[in-house]
């Protein structure tokens, strides 16, 4: 019997409640603290995010960040948010001074939220405001202003600027939510890369640059590119590229400062405007997929009144340079840039011009070499396809218009038991599966040629359409789902080596994860509780008693559909596969997966922990 809806099933919240009821319209995701795009890192960054507007203004060269136990803690020196309005902008949303172009030209926050959300998702929050030899302090509890202070006088030589000090809920974020000192890190450098002149302190440690994205760049490349860094600047943008011996294109784009994970506009425009100069340079039309074959690239611009596609800014929409009349697009803007200094530049460096004609006629040889090979793996796998039942298919995907297309994921798992399990229990709308017949193949050292080659890493490929690149991918989580055992652990390292090979990006992007499933059951007449470690066990042994009934899961296909289901739905547990310098890691996989057996067996007898040492830890 459907609810009654009438006049009482309308409901009016405030902004207060609205952002706690509905957090993800905010800061994306909650989280737990275990990935760089948890919903307190985005607090974090939105808290930043002003101090750099303010230095971008000409105002403050340092911000000074603290992280003590769950609280953190920005003094910026810029010019502080005037005293009289400092309730109104830490906690009234859509207030604030970057609706005045002239006040913040460039800024990255537009919209009048991001502090407020910090505010609203905090269980305890202050600012202070200092400009001019006086201060305002205010505090709040869950949102709700706990303490209105008057304006007072400061300690002589107190420097202008504003403070910020924020402890997220853990009734929105969980218990056990906490911070990864690495993953503030990284989000410093980025900042710092992006703002030459400006030192960012984090627990007393400097973050600084005097290269811009020549030195991110250079963090990120661990071995030798095939040619010096190309570093390009001018108004408004700046880039920097090179060309390396990895399969794929990687790239880091930012607008006004902020990382666009999810690229845009901006960076659609890069490579169009890296194509388009290179063949003219060339006066040759190369195929688009040889040129940025190998690729490395970073692209900053800063715009007037960007339009980003969510509240966390990760993907820059349709935008002009400014909101004067003929202004150009971003496209045009970017494009055109390209054209005359990127050109000018291989002009004047034809050793980096050779480089990338040698990089370029390499791609395109190896692309004409599997022509044929793939014809006849395209013929087969037709055949295949009408009588393969390896992949179980969802209907959304996420090149398709659909609302729930971030949902969609290809669940990779080891045989047909597993397979059946998992599938009986999906949701046939995002979540698809694809049963591998045991160990793949082991693919370091081998070209791409093997991929055609090997008819399970073919289907394997064509299921998530990325022969051409991952432009047109069909899923954008691709969960590798194992057993929790030695078996299992060396299919993720074979299917890791498989997409670390030949599609990086795909790592890059945040795409590939590894599925947490438990490893016991501990259960008696009135509770069942599922474990994932030793500790958890201890701890539902002590809930329920030591005679509850325990089982150890040696494999997925143990697991019932029905105790399936509970493992990847809500709460489901991905572990994201977030390596760095992926496009270098021939060192990683040559000591894992190359022929290296009298090193690795040294390693192992090295480091061999027995199933007793790990229940102590």
């Amino acid at each position: 019997m459907s609810a009654t809806y009438d006049e009482k099933s309308i409901k009016t919240l405030s902004a207060l409640e609205h952002i706690r009821l509905r957090p993800g319209m905010y800061i994306g995701r909650l989280g737990n603290g275990s990935h760089p795009d948890d919903g307190i890192y985005v607090l974090i960054k939105e808290t930043i995010d002003n101090a750099i507007d303010e230095f971008t203004m000409g105002f403050g060269k340092r911000v000074e960040i603290h992280l003590a136990d769950r609280s953190i803690y920005v003094r910026d020196y810029g010019r502080g948010i005037p005293l009289g309005k400092l309730v109104e902008c830490v906690s009234i949303i859509n207030t604030g001074a970057k609706y005045d172009s002239e006040t913040f030209k460039k800024a990255i926050g537009l919209n009048g939220v991001g502090q407020k959300a910090v505010n609203a998702l905090s269980l305890e929050y202050r600012a202070q405001a200092i400009r001019d030899g006086k201060s305002r302090l205010v505090e709040f509890y869950q949102g709700k202003l706990k303490k209105d202070g008057k304006i007072v006088n400061t300690p002589p030589g107190e420097r202008n600027g504003t403070l910020v000090e924020f402890t997220p809920d853990e009734a929105l974020f969980g218990k056990d939510f906490r911070f990864r000192s690495e993953f503030i890190e990284e989000m410093l450098w980025n900042y710092a890369y992006l703002n030459r002149g400006l030192t960012l302190s984090f627990n007393g440690k400097n973050f600084r640059s005097e290269n811009g994205l020549k030195d991110l760049l250079a963090k990120k490349l661990t071995g030798e590119p095939l040619y010096p860094m190309i570093h390009l600047e001018g108004e408004d943008i700046e880039i920097a590229m090179t060309h390396g011996a990895h399969y794929g294109e990687e790239y880091y784009s930012f607008v006004n400062g902020q990382q666009t994970t999810m690229g845009g506009t901006h960076l659609t425009a890069f490579k169009e405007g890296v194509v388009t100069t290179v063949r003219n340079f060339f006066k040759k039309d190369y195929e688009a997929a040889d040129i940025r074959q190998s690729i490395v690239a970073a692209v900053s611009v800063r715009v007037m009144e960007p339009i980003f596609e969510s509240q966390t800014k990760t993907k820059l929409g349709s935008v002009t340079t400014s909101p004067e009349k003929n202004a150009p697009t971003i496209r045009n803007f970017v494009t055109s840039f390209l054209q005359q200094h990127l050109d000018n530049y291989l002009h004047r460096n034809p050793e980096a011009a050779d480089a990338i004609k040698r990089k370029i006629e390499d791609s395109e040889r190896e692309r004409k070499e599997l022509a044929g090979i793939r014809n006849i793996a395209r013929e087969r796998a037709k055949k295949a396809s009408l009588h393969n039942k390896k992949l179980r298919d969802c209907r959304v995907h996420l090149d398709s218009k659909d609302k729930r297309a971030e949902d969609s994921s290809l669940f990779i798992v080891e045989g047909d038991s597993a397979a059946g399990s998992l599938t009986s229990c999906r949701n046939v709308q995002t979540q698809a599966v694809f049963a591998l017949r045991g160990k793949p193949l082991n693919t370091y050292g081998l070209t791409k040629k093997i991929i055609y080659e090997n008819e399970e890493f073919h289907l394997l490929q064509s299921a998530l359409n990325v022969e051409d690149g991952i432009d047109n991918l069909r899923y954008n989580k691709i969960i590798v789902a194992t057993d929790a055992d030695v078996d299992g652990m060396h299919i993720r390292l074979l299917i890791l080596s498989f997409f670390l090979q030949f599609f990086p990006e795909l790592i890059t992007n945040g795409h590939v994860f590894f599925l947490e499933t438990p490893l016991f059951r501990v259960r008696n007449k009135k509770e069942t509780i599922y474990c994932y470690n030793e500790a958890e066990k201890q701890s539902a042994l002590k809930k329920l008693g030591q005679s509850a009934e325990t089982t150890r899961f040696k494999g997925l296909g143990e697991i019932s559909a029905g105790e399936f289901k509970d493992f990847i739905g809500e709460d489901i547990r991905l572990e994201k596969v977030t390596l760095e310098h992926v496009h270098n890691s021939d060192q990683l996989l040559s000591f894992f997966m190359g022929k290296n057996t009298p090193e690795r067996q040294e390693f192992i007898i090295k480091n061999l922990r027995t199933e007793k040492d790990l229940i102590e830890v």
